[in-house]
């Protein structure tokens, strides 16, 4: 262990010069080699489970710490601790402890939420549970709507031969596509409202590009389940574990907790007393602080507040979200470096892709925004991505949401559209993967799911550069 990490301290300082850094991470002096355990972390992610399932079921903590050990412990040897401790206090006090916790305040109180009784999951029911998730998704997150949404989904399919494919498209549509008419239906675009977007900006000039993508998506479904329908008809039905019964909805508490949690986003947004303390170089804001303690007071309310045998018949259970809260871990530590560079712009080593987004006479290339934002949003967290370019398109949201509109939607419509396109392109989306698969569905690889959306999501977002962003 102590060769292979002085083999990367020195593979780390040959990658940059040892002055790169004085108080914070210099992106513009970052060396590609930086990036290898971000590509490492998602290689991990993407075949462990294909061809190691079982070692990666009981050790994906230890080797997603090992590739964040990988980017913080060379950092600490080649730019010393104060540096690496200001990056990771950074990180993690300002995005991912807030991050986990409005993640963990959802998944509590939204997975209180007891729909009780099935439908019979044919095309047109399926089409309109969908269709309802993903609109719900723009006023309680599409973290929240994908927890309420995923089990009476999965229960009105788990008699029929063919399933996968309504919890793909439920990714798509309502852990993604549905989030994009408000800031609270995803980080991105609230970020953008802390940045001073206005909070109805989303509503207004994303609606059209959202019902575009979102209806060509949702008619994709609808002929795909109609299809995959008939072809079981005739065959001998499957037994049924889930009858087909009348609807209600329990545990009604949480939507009330759910509204808190939205109130104590705004509340940080709106309030600002100009306080704050530091932790090694950090400022942590109190209107910031107190939204975090709402968010746990919210998730001990709510596992109070509820019945026991709500959860019990909604099969809740912890793992998911201590599963991404292990993986982000890593990702949100091997991402530091990656974001750096991106925020050198032309002066770092993404220069070449930074480039793109600017035609030849100055002006903003928007398709190159959409598809650079997202394709970034992919793979990297969506919520800093869309800040790297709200940065890069000028800053100034007086001035992007009225002569840079065009520019802040392609950016918007990329963090958020985009995040589809793998598993970890937003934290749902892993969430939702891993609630199919502990309740029987045979749920693609990494790669076998971004042949789905290759198949569906790409081309539909190239109609949407045709129509909206050329």
């Amino acid at each position: 262990m102590k060769t292979m990490i002085r083999t990367a301290a020195a593979i780390a300082a040959m990658a940059v010069p040892t002055t790169a850094f004085a108080a914070e991470l210099n992106g513009a002096s970052l060396g590609m080699l930086w990036a290898v355990p971000f590509v490492g972390i998602l290689l991990s992610i993407a075949l462990f489970p294909l061809f190691a399932g079982h070692f990666w079921e009981h050790h994906q903590g230890k080797i997603a710490a090992g590739w964040g050990l990988l980017v913080a412990v060379p950092m600490a040897l080649v730019y010393g601790a104060g540096t690496t401790g200001s990056a990771l206090a950074h990180t993690f006090l300002l995005e991912y402890v807030p991050f986990i916790l409005l993640l963990l305040a959802l998944f509590t109180t939204a997975g209180g939420i007891l729909v009780k009784g099935n439908l019979h999951g044919s095309p047109l029911v399926n089409t309109g549970l969908l269709a309802f998730g993903a609109f719900i998704a723009s006023f309680i997150g599409t973290t929240g709507a994908s927890m309420v949404m995923i089990r009476p989904v999965i229960r009105a399919n788990d008699s029929r031969r063919y399933n996968v494919h309504v919890v793909v498209f439920f990714i798509f549509l309502v852990s993604n596509l549905g989030g994009s008419l408000t800031p609270l239906g995803d980080p991105p675009l609230f970020l953008g409202f802390l940045k001073g977007v206005d909070f109805f900006w989303t509503t207004s000039h994303l609606f059209t590009e959202t019902l575009f993508a979102g209806g060509i998506v949702l008619a994709a479904f609808f002929l795909l389940d109609s299809w995959l329908y008939k072809k079981e008809e005739g065959r001998p039905p499957l037994a049924d574990p889930t009858p087909d019964s009348a609807l209600a909805v329990k545990g009604l508490i949480n939507l009330a907790l759910i509204g808190v949690i939205i109130a104590a986003i705004l509340m940080s947004a709106s309030w600002k007393p100009g306080v704050a303390f530091t932790v090694l170089g950090t400022p942590v804001e109190w209107q910031n602080l107190l939204r975090d303690a709402v968010f746990v007071a919210v998730t001990f309310a709510s596992l109070k507040l509820t019945r026991a045998d709500f959860r019990e018949a909604n099969g809740f259970t912890w793992g998911p979200i201590v599963e991404v809260a292990k993986l982000f871990a890593g990702i949100f530590t091997a991402m530091i470096p990656v974001l750096a560079m991106l925020r050198a712009g032309k002066d770092g080593a993404f220069a070449p892709l930074v480039a793109l987004v600017s035609n030849p006479d100055g002006t903003p290339n928007d398709a190159a925004y959409f598809w650079l934002t997202g394709a970034l949003s992919s793979f990297l967290d969506n919520a800093p991505t869309y800040l790297v370019f709200f940065e890069l398109a000028g800053g100034d949201p007086q001035m992007l949401m009225t002569k840079g509109a065009l520019t802040l939607a392609a950016i918007s419509c990329g963090a958020v559209f985009m995040g589809a396109n793998s598993y970890i392109g937003n934290a749902p989306n892993f969430m939702v993967y891993a609630i199919a698969r502990t309740s029987g569905v045979r749920m693609p690889s990494f790669f076998g799911y971004m042949l789905w959306s290759g198949a569906v999501l790409i081309p539909t977002f190239i109609l949407t550069t045709l129509v909206f962003f050329r």
